[in-house]
């Protein structure tokens, strides 16, 4: 994004990844349909950006949904708006986007360099050093961008290795933390056994004072799925913060704790009791397997504490999935490291893009908007840091 921004200027641009091609994530992330961004209104929108709001807002209101959905028809890319509001290319695929994208770089005199890793710098401080196909070399540029990736997804070339090499040059930066993350819990062997990638649907979840209703998935180790990353940063934060984070399951979110009372309490004969949570509760299968693993037997054969267990089930989480499991990060370049064209105050003309930023959101587009929010950003940034040295020269 931010070479478009520099070519349309007539500044040249070369374009250097570790990966032998470009986009890996990009890609990845179509997987699912790429989900580019979100219809909801934007004051929604920029509120899902929690903490990093009072800076992020600016760049996204300049590239917003609609101004990325036009930018995205401008590619041959036709956008459609899911039934949760989710923004998808209308083929649900990533391919035809990046190659239409790349095109149109290339066709601008772009420069690309695939199999280069960024190493630091040259022994004068300014050339940037690079591991090439063949071997290292040093090669110096008027201006940088950065654009590496937060901590997750070290297989994709996102591994936050470069961040000892900032940390060197007087960058501040903070430790990267999973985010969009699934957790860890002790389930017994047998419910990891016979349930391991069983889906939870539909599903309610709460935790510190908010309330959802989506999908889960039951996993070997623990639970993840996008009601779960809904909540993850809450939970994450409370799990380093006090040691403990309980989410509250509504495995029923449709009725009532009184109309489950009801259901349950009717005579069940010689039905087990499964049987009769499935005929009378719509309960079975993993649901009916978190009951017998989270609650006491005595809860069981009592049906107002049933009835109450099944819209607030306690869930204790032991720990977040490690990082490399995560979709996306937490943490990276402080934002105090950066000033409001992005560019690193202890390194000038050396800017910063993306998710090796300090911030998080959820995942549901708002993510991929405010990476390339940011791209277009730090372009200006560049553009204009290019033109201010030339002028003084």
């Amino acid at each position: 994004m931010a070479a478009e921004v520099l070519l349309r200027q007539g500044i040249a641009v070369t374009i250097f990844d570790a990966m032998p091609t470009f986009g890996r994530k990009l890609l990845m992330a179509g997987r699912g349909g790429l989900n580019l961004t979100h219809s909801e209104p934007l004051e929604d929108f920029l509120g899902r950006y929690a903490g990093a709001r009072s800076w992020l807002a600016p760049l996204v209101e300049k590239f917003s949904p609609d101004v990325l959905r036009s930018w995205a028809a401008g590619l041959g890319i036709e956008t459609y708006v899911g039934s949760s509001g989710r923004v998808f290319p209308t083929e649900m695929k990533a391919a035809p986007l990046l190659r239409a994208w790349l095109g149109r770089l290339s066709a601008g005199g772009a420069t690309f360099r695939p199999r280069h890793r960024w190493l630091g710098w040259g022994a004068d401080g300014t050339s940037l050093r690079f591991q090439g196909p063949a071997s290292p070399f040093e090669q110096h540029f008027d201006a940088t961008l950065l654009a590496l990736g937060g901590g997750s997804w070290r297989r994709l070339g996102s591994d936050g290795s470069w961040a000892p090499l900032l940390k060197e040059r007087g960058v501040g930066t903070t430790r990267f933390r999973p985010s969009n993350c699934g957790f860890s819990v002790g389930w017994s062997q047998h419910l990891r056994e016979r349930f391991a990638g069983a889906p939870l649907k539909p599903l309610g979840l709460s935790f510190g004072g908010r309330s959802l209703v989506g999908e889960a998935v039951i996993t070997s180790e623990g639970i993840e799925g996008g009601a779960i990353y809904a909540l993850s940063a809450a939970l994450r934060d409370s799990l380093e913060q006090t040691g403990e984070a309980t989410l509250m399951l509504d495995l029923v979110p449709g009725r009532s704790v009184g109309q489950l009372t009801e259901a349950l309490a009717k005579p069940r004969g010689a039905k087990s009791l499964s049987n009769h949570l499935r005929r009378v509760a719509g309960i079975e299968g993993i649901k009916t397997a978190l009951l017998y693993e989270l609650l006491e037997p005595e809860i069981l054969n009592r049906p107002t504490a049933l009835a109450a267990a099944l819209k607030a089930l306690p869930l204790g989480l032991a720990a977040p999935r490690p990082i490399d499991e995560a979709i996306s990060t937490a943490g990276g370049v402080s934002l105090d490291a950066i000033d409001a064209r992005l560019m690193l105050r202890a390194l000038p003309g050396i800017f910063c893009a993306g998710e090796m930023l300090d911030w998080e959101a959820p995942t549901g587009g708002y993510l991929l908007t405010a990476c390339l929010a940011t791209g277009l950003a730090a372009g200006e940034g560049v553009a204009a840091w290019i033109k201010a040295t030339k002028e003084a020269a």
